[in-house]
């Protein structure tokens, strides 16, 4: 069980080194980058702006309990905005795209796998990895980035909203707050990490969908471990870049 754990992992992180490769290779497949992105943006859009409302609403709530508990109120809105960028909004975006985008990323490369399309490519010369999972990749990356900008605002303004009209805070002090303790770098790190997880998302579904078992249901099978596969590495993914980034960037005023 090990081995084929390890065996499995090590074709993972060479799927991945080929993908990069490929992508400086020519001819980049635009078209199909374009749809995926449409594909991949249409299906997740609207199930993030809806998550991240309530996702800002619960941190901002919990963090005002925190902070009056404390005797620290006029913090409760820095608190709340660098909760939500920093860590609920990449998360939010990453899940999303890995289960919406890369479930049907993972389905249509392993339907054509076991339709033999794949086989037919290689045979005709033509790389499945640069011309279908490339493109894949790239859109999930793009989306995640530009829809964690998106999930950032609603699920602040979440948090604005239900800390000034249900907590009875002022709007002064919750944009204070955030300008005191936010920073830029907080902007650069929630977006770095939408991008790795877009990889990531995008690289174990294609890895599962070019590896399916035991015919349509094997691809069933394979969206699934995909799926669970992709959770399991963004939060031990999040958490180490966490790690790195406090321990790097000091806090404001620090």
């Amino acid at each position: 069980m090990i081995t084929g754990a390890l065996r499995q992992t090590g074709r993972l992180f060479a799927l991945a080194a080929e993908v990069t490769r490929a992508v400086f290779r020519r001819p980049f497949q635009f078209r199909e980058f374009v749809e995926q992105f449409w594909f991949v943006a249409s299906v997740t859009i609207l199930p993030a702006a809806l998550v991240s409302i309530p996702f800002g609403a619960v941190i901002a709530l919990q963090v005002g309990s925190l902070t009056e508990q404390l005797g620290a109120q006029s913090f409760t809105g820095g608190a709340s905005v660098l909760a939500v960028v920093q860590q609920a909004s990449p998360l939010i975006v990453a899940l999303l795209i890995a289960g919406a985008g890369g479930s049907a990323i993972c389905a249509d490369l392993g339907s054509r796998k076991i339709r033999e399309e794949l086989d037919a490519m290689e045979v005709m010369g033509v790389s499945p990895v640069q011309r279908l999972v490339v493109p894949r990749v790239l859109a999930a990356m793009a989306v995640a980035v530009l829809l964690n900008g998106l999930v950032s605002v609603v699920g602040i303004l979440g948090g604005y909203f239900f800390n000034v009209i249900m907590q009875g805070g002022t709007p002064g002090a919750y944009l204070s707050s955030f300008s005191a303790l936010a920073q830029l770098p907080d902007l650069y790190v929630s977006e770095l990490k939408a991008l790795v997880f877009g990889f990531i998302a995008g690289i174990v579904a294609a890895y599962r969908g070019l590896n399916p078992r035991g015919g349509p249901k094997g691809v069933g099978d394979a969206v699934n471990q995909s799926v669970v596969i992709t959770f399991l590495l963004l939060f031990f993914v999040n958490m180490v870049m966490t790690a790195i980034y406090l321990q790097i960037v000091p806090p404001k005023g620090g």
